[in-house]
C-alpha cells in the first residue's frame, strides 16, 4: 500500500460538526478541518457570530460550511440539531466536543446553580452530543469524536473548581466512550489544551492576579498559545492517521505540563 500525506491526514469529503466553533479554540480547530478538506458544521447559541465563523471559513478554505443555532444544555436541541446536520450534510464523520465555559470563584463562593451549569455545559453536553452522533457514526462504518479536556483535568484549579471537575470527568468519559465504541470503528480522543489566548482565558487574566505573567514564566514555549495551536493536533485525531489511536488525551499546552 502506498501512503501519502493527502491520503493520511486529508479530511476531503468528511463532514466535521464543532459545537461552539465560532469562537475561541473551537473556531480555531474549525479552520484547521477546513484547511484539511472537511466540510464544516457550526453548532452554537450566537447566530450573528456563528453566521461570521461561517462566512470566513467559505472564504478562506472554499469548502461548504453551515451555521446551525445550539444550546448545549437543552439535549432536545443537541439531538434535533445532530439530525439537521445528517439531513443537511448527509453525515457526520467528525465530531468536536468544544462548546464550554468556566466559572472563576473559589469552592466555598460557588452556589449549586453555577456548579450544576458548569458541569452541564461542558460534561453532561459532551455525553449527550457524543450519544446522539454514534448512531450516525455506526451507520457510515465509524468516525472520530474529539473532546475537549484542560491541563486542569491533571491540575487541581482553587478558582475553577466546576471546570476543572467538568474536565476531569471529559478525560474519563473519553477513554470509557473509546473501550465502548471501539468496535465500531468510532475513535475518541481528547485535546488537552494549556493555557490559550480566548474570550474564557481573558477572564481569568482579569480575576486572577499575576496569571498572565506566571503562565509565560512556567511555560517553557514562554507564551500562551493560540486557538490555531490546537488545529494540527485535532486534524491529525479525526485523519484516517489516528485510526488506531483512541481513548488518547493530548496535551497542547507549550510544555507547561511537563514542567
Amino acid at each position: 500500500m502506498a501512503f501519502t500525506l493527502k491520503g493520511m491526514f486529508g479530511l476531503e469529503g468528511k463532514i466535521a460538526m464543532i459545537t461552539g466553533g465560532n469562537g475561541g479554540i473551537g473556531f480555531g480547530i474549525a479552520r484547521g478541518l477546513a484547511a484539511a478538506g472537511a466540510n464544516i458544521v457550526i453548532a452554537a447559541r450566537n447566530q450573528t457570530k456563528t453566521d461570521k465563523a461561517v462566512a470566513q471559513i467559505k472564504d478562506e478554505y472554499g469548502v461548504e460550511a453551515l451555521g446551525l443555532s445550539l444550546d448545549v444544555l437543552r439535549e432536545d436541541q443537541i439531538n434535533a440539531t445532530i439530525r439537521q446536520a445528517v439531513e443537511t450534510c448527509g453525515k457526520v464523520d467528525i465530531l468536536v466536543n468544544n462548546a464550554g465555559m468556566g466559572i472563576h470563584k473559589l469552592p466555598q463562593e460557588m452556589t449549586t446553580a453555577e456548579w450544576d451549569e458548569n458541569i452541564n455545559v461542558n460534561l453532561r453536553s459532551t455525553f449527550i452530543c457524543s450519544k446522539a452522533v454514534y448512531p450516525e457514526m455506526q451507520k457510515i462504518g465509524g468516525g472520530k469524536i474529539i473532546n475537549l479536556g484542560s491541563m486542569f483535568a491533571v491540575f487541581g484549579a482553587g478558582a475553577l473548581p466546576a471546570y476543572a471537575a467538568s474536565k476531569g470527568g471529559i478525560v474519563q468519559l473519553t477513554k470509557s466512550l473509546a473501550v465502548a465504541w471501539a468496535s465500531d470503528n468510532i475513535q475518541v480522543n481528547a485535546l488537552m489544551p494549556g493555557f490559550i489566548n480566548t474570550d474564557l482565558s481573558a477572564d481569568g487574566k482579569r480575576d486572577i492576579p499575576g496569571l498572565a505573567e506566571g503562565v509565560e514564566a512556567r511555560t517553557p514555549a514562554g507564551r500562551w498559545g493560540e486557538p490555531d495551536d490546537c488545529s494540527a493536533t485535532a486534524v491529525f485525531l479525526a485523519s484516517s492517521g489516528a485510526d488506531f489511536v483512541t481513548g488518547v488525551c493530548v496535551a497542547v499546552d507549550g510544555g507547561y505540563s511537563v514542567m
